[in-house]
């Protein structure tokens, strides 16, 4: 069966399969703007929910790399913030794996919906990675620090407090400078959803009360932290994984532990999921969801391959990322 018969009829976003330099499919679908029906193109800029965290461990390694800051330096020398009930002891390198048992503002084992925070705590107000510390400062730890692996968006965005503190810049201005620009980057960024620069699709929610679609603009933060929410394209993704893998972005050695399990589960390495191959071999790969936005985006090392979809409807790019692959590997 052929890619394009796999891609349900009421697919959004943009879908491309390529090996080194050369496309092997590459298709946009539907609407960047429903209302006035704007189409979705391959250089459309899509919001990639926590995909930003592949990004921002890359700017805490390259600080690594440069001396600049250690894997075992803890929050409490690093930071200039009351932690309150939190571990001061906890390390760079458990925020990058998950392993912190920091207090989590979202925890997704036991909240569904990222909309849910903005009951109370007003979205717009959420410009900064500072701007999260409320929702979780004056939480006990949900665990103690290196006892396990549990997924955790607020160790993200205090990675991007420490590259703030670290190099006296935003964490976003950083990654545009040391991430994005040096791999190509020039259509990726974070921006604000009330100042959206040309050629950014809005995200979808389907209503079915109503039986119909209102963007994510009240749904997310209205600016991207450390824990994500940075916008880009699928062909700039794939620059990322070229710049990365080529040396460009990291030296070799970190690059390598970056994608290599970090945890007993053998599932995670810094800010990057890991599957296993069937016949073994191991494939890196990032995504992120929120309301109206799903993301995947997955490098294969022994077929030079990258898988990238992007969904601004919340489309199922993990099934239809499954099937692709399946579709490749007979």
């Amino acid at each position: 069966m052929e890619i394009a018969e796999l891609v349900p009829q009421d697919f959004h976003g943009v879908i491309s399969l390529v090996r080194g330099d050369q496309v092997l499919f590459r298709q946009a679908h539907g609407y960047a703007d429903l209302a006035n029906r704007i189409p979705n193109t391959i250089d459309t800029r899509f919001q990639t929910a926590s995909a930003g965290k592949a990004f921002v461990a890359v700017g805490i390694l390259q600080l690594v790399e440069r001396g600049q800051l250690g894997l075992e330096d803890t929050i409490g020398t690093l930071l200039d913030l009351d932690l309150k009930a939190i571990d001061p002891a906890i390390t760079v390198r458990q925020l990058l794996t998950h392993t912190s048992g920091i207090p989590d503002y979202f925890d997704e084992s036991v909240m569904d919906e990222y909309a849910d925070l903005w009951v109370d705590y007003p979205n717009y107000r959420v410009r900064t990675s500072r701007d999260l510390l409320p929702l979780f400062i004056d939480r006990p730890m949900m665990y103690p620090a290196g006892q396990k692996f549990q997924y955790n968006n607020t160790g993200f965005v205090v990675l991007g407090l420490i590259i703030e503190q670290v190099t006296g810049v935003p964490f976003d201005t950083y990654l545009r400078d040391n991430v994005f620009l040096p791999a190509g980057m020039h259509r990726s960024g974070y921006y604000e959803l009330d100042r959206l620069p040309a050629g950014c699709a809005n995200a979808y929610i389907y209503d079915p009360a109503r039986d119909e679609y209102y963007t994510n603009i009240y749904s997310v933060d209205v600016k991207g932290t450390g824990a994500g929410g940075a916008f880009t394209t699928v062909p700039d993704l794939e620059r990322f994984w070229q710049a990365l893998t080529g040396g460009r972005l990291l030296r070799d050695d970190l690059t390598r532990e970056m994608m290599s399990p970090q945890v007993d589960e053998g599932i995670y390495g810094y800010g990057m999921w890991l599957k296993r191959k069937a016949g073994g071999g191991v494939c890196p790969y990032f995504q992120g969801s929120d309301p109206g936005v799903s993301f995947l985006s997955l490098y294969d090392p022994e077929m030079g391959e990258t898988l990238t979809l992007i969904s601004n409807f919340g489309c199922n790019v993990w099934k239809l990322g499954k099937d692709i692959l399946a579709r490749s590997d007979s």
